[in-house]
């Protein structure tokens, strides 16, 4: 089959692609041309017009997140940092109305000397350099404030110009400083420079608290001048995180005091103090000396005090031997025993060593109970010969969390050293010798005695919010690791360790620590330290407490030690610690007048009722005794205080708040400062809180509705 092609179509469209060609040949030549030529676009030829548009990317660097303590006052943040810097080329004037460069180094320098801590001879230098384009005016040009630059500024002088940066900056000095860590400023491949975080909350949080750095993408011109209504690309930085710390500002400035109050009157290796809440694990504050400034470095030591110094505490260690004891069920409290001294002989070897009490002669014929009061070594090691062994004993400590590590929140942590295998070490071992531990390891054993045998992990941070949207990325709460005891034997505990305290033929040292009005329960502890280099035990001592009270219902945990006090540290470790104690009973209103004992069936764990019912959440907890707190109409419920696995008891107030809360001001009469501030916790509402106590007083009555620029002011004052 033959096909016919139309010659005269084929003409047409080869007669079509010749004049497209011809056309498209005439544009590129038209180009080239102007480009050869001087033809001017504005004031610049196609040619340089051309050479000289590109493009530039500067970085948008983050501001660090805000550090905070549990009332929202600031720890630690950013502030801006300005470095003074000279355009010394002249062509950054060329094309400009007025002069962009440096133009009388003289009168430059003799300005700036004074603003900026340089003489003018040093400034004349750098501005005589030959070559350059610009120099940065340091050391004296480095890190200034706002108020620095807002001066040179004023002086209006051509050519000086500032590079912005931040700077960390701790506005309260020394305080909290390991917790917090400090930053370092460091540059990249690209020598961008940004700031890490070292130790601490810094340290530990780094890559939340840094951001995402962003950038811009512009046109430019050879000057390397943003190109007007040129074409730009913008990724915008992500500020970090804001993270709100345990750490209550009022408590942290009683535990300072004490701290640098024992370290000045002792001249002491080293000093420290931690309080917790007892019911939830939180670190309410901590502090330790010799201490440092986050703004200036000046440290002395690179280690958390609090998780990564581990020594050997002595006789507070007798609270978890006797837990031990207690639950293996084997434990008799009136068992008797010789005090005094208990000797052992190496199987191997035949070696004898002898373990003696600190009061050498003992105290004859004495029971169990009486000798933890007496804070007798001997008690122990009768006690590993017919109540527990070696393997239990291990067993026990390595359930407790002693070594291990806590999981806290800080870098560096230590899990100490657990190891005993003869029967003079497990002796040893018992009352805290021959074995290291640290201070949060105890902290967090210790929450067992105050929540019926549950022991919790300890925790810092509160919470960690976006910094452009406010929300909550992350909450901190209660935990519970394990039930290490039986509410049976913390309850015995609790006697014993009271007896440490108020029973006259307690310790020295324990009845040292009794406080009046205040029912505290504690045991203290005396370690001698080991010299490794000497191998052998030197006449210099570890002193530590570890307290708690009320005693029915703890509600604060303290521990604190010192090392190497210039004498007995009695005197020094025990006022200051009763100060604190009495600071933070009247605080927090914890009153022994107020305390009900709590039995076992009075006890509960607090559930989730998140979209619950709001009718039927009320009727079961009210059926349990609680007093509920309904906040809103709503029939379901979004917030919960107390937060789920908190343990709550008969008589407790439990805040509820429901999807539909229109701001109504509950009734705040009689509610304690922890109860307000839990609640406040829930709604958000601007608030101020005056005085300490119960709330006598509140601008704002029930009912009423807050607005978003209304205040509520509450008065607290002591109930007695």
């Amino acid at each position: 089959m033959k096909i016919k092609v139309n010659r005269n179509k084929v003409k047409t469209n080869t007669l079509f692609l010749v004049c497209v060609l011809i056309l498209f040949l005439f544009f590129i030549m038209r180009l080239s041309y102007l480009c050869l030529a001087n033809f001017n676009i504005g004031d610049v030829t196609i040619k340089e017009f051309i050479k000289n548009r590109n493009t530039s990317r500067e970085i948008i660097m983050p501001s660090r997140g805000a550090i905070y303590d549990n009332k929202g006052e600031i720890l630690a943040q950013d502030v801006a940092s300005y470095t003074v810097i000279a355009y010394l080329s002249e062509k950054r004037s060329e094309g400009s109305s007025k002069p962009m460069h440096v133009v009388d180094k003289e009168k430059t320098a003799e300005s700036l000397s004074p603003l900026i801590n340089m003489d003018k001879e040093s400034i004349l230098a750098l501005l005589n350099k030959e070559g350059v384009y610009q120099v940065e005016l340091g050391p004296g040009g480095r890190n200034l404030s706002e108020l620095e630059k807002d001066k040179i500024e004023k002086l209006e002088l051509p050519g000086i110009d500032f590079i912005k940066s931040y700077k960390r900056y701790y506005p309260n000095g020394d305080y909290a400083s390991y917790t917090l860590g400090y930053t370092v400023k460091k540059k990249d491949s690209n020598n961008l420079e940004f700031q890490v975080g070292e130790l601490g909350i810094e340290g530990y949080y780094d890559e939340i608290l840094k951001g995402k750095t962003g950038y811009v993408e512009y046109e430019k011109d050879k000057y390397g001048y943003k190109i007007p209504n040129g074409r730009e690309y913008k990724i915008d930085a992500h500020d970090g995180d804001n993270i709100y710390l345990t750490i209550d500002s009022n408590i942290q400035l009683f535990v300072e005091s004490a701290v640098k109050t024992i370290q000045d009157n002792s001249s002491a290796e080293w000093a420290l103090m931690i309080v917790a809440d007892a019911k939830t694990g939180a670190i309410l504050a901590n502090s330790s000396t010799p201490s440092f400034d986050p703004n200036l470095r000046n440290m002395t030591s690179y280690l958390d005090p609090f998780v990564a110094n581990a020594f050997e505490p002595g006789s507070t260690m007798k609270i978890f031997t006797y837990m031990c004891a207690i639950e293996s069920g084997n434990y008799k409290g009136d068992t008797t025993y010789l005090s005094g001294s208990k000797s052992f002989t190496d199987v191997k070897t035949n070696k004898v060593s002898i373990i003696k009490d600190w009061n050498k002669k003992g105290w004859g014929v004495i029971t169990y109970d009486q000798g933890f009061a007496l804070s007798s070594n001997i008690a122990i090691a009768d006690m590993l010969e017919t109540t527990i062994n070696k393997d239990n004993l291990k067993s026990c400590f390595t359930k407790y969390g002693f070594g291990k590590k806590t999981s806290y929140t800080m870098k560096g942590e230590l899990t100490g050293v657990v190891e005993f295998n003869y029967p003079i070490e497990v002796a040893a071992a018992g009352y805290g010798q021959g074995i290291t531990t640290t201070p949060m390891q105890h902290i967090q054993a210790l929450t067992s005695l105050a929540n019926g045998g549950k022991m919790l992990k300890p925790y810092i941070v509160s919470k960690i919010t976006d910094s452009s949207t406010n929300k909550t990325l992350y909450e901190g709460r209660r935990e519970i690791i394990d039930t290490i005891a039986s509410i049976e034997t913390v309850n015995k505990l609790k006697e014993l360790m009271a007896n440490v305290v108020n029973n006259r033929n307690g310790t020295g040292t324990g009845g040292a620590y009794r406080i009046e009005g205040i029912d505290l329960i504690a045991k203290t502890g005396t370690a001698q330290i080991f010299d490794y280099k000497q191998g052998k035990y030197l006449d210099e001592y570890i002193y530590s407490f570890s307290g708690m009270f009320p005693k029915d219902d703890p509600e604060v945990i303290i521990y604190t030690a010192l090392k190497r006090p210039k004498d007995s540290a009695t005197n020094y470790l025990a006022e200051p610690t009763k100060e604190v104690i009495k600071n933070i009973n009247n605080y927090l209103n914890i009153d022994n007048k107020d305390v009900v004992s709590k039995s076992s069936n009075e006890e509960y764990i607090v559930k989730s009722y998140s979209s619950a019912n709001t009718t039927n959440t009320k009727k079961e907890l009210e059926n349990m005794g609680i007093n509920v707190v309904i906040l809103g109409d709503g029939d379901k419920i979004i917030k919960q205080y107390p937060s789920q696995n908190n343990i709550i008891y008969k008589g407790d107030r439990v805040f509820l708040l429901t999807n539909n809360y229109n701001k109504s001001v509950p009734n705040l009469i009689g509610y304690s400062y922890k109860e307000v501030i839990s609640l406040l916790k829930l709604i958000d509402i601007n608030y101020t809180i005056n005085g300490n106590g119960y709330v006598y007083e509140q601008n704002i009555l029930e009912g009423n509705i807050i607005g978003s620029e209304d205040n509520l002011v509450i008065n607290l004052k002591p109930k007695y």
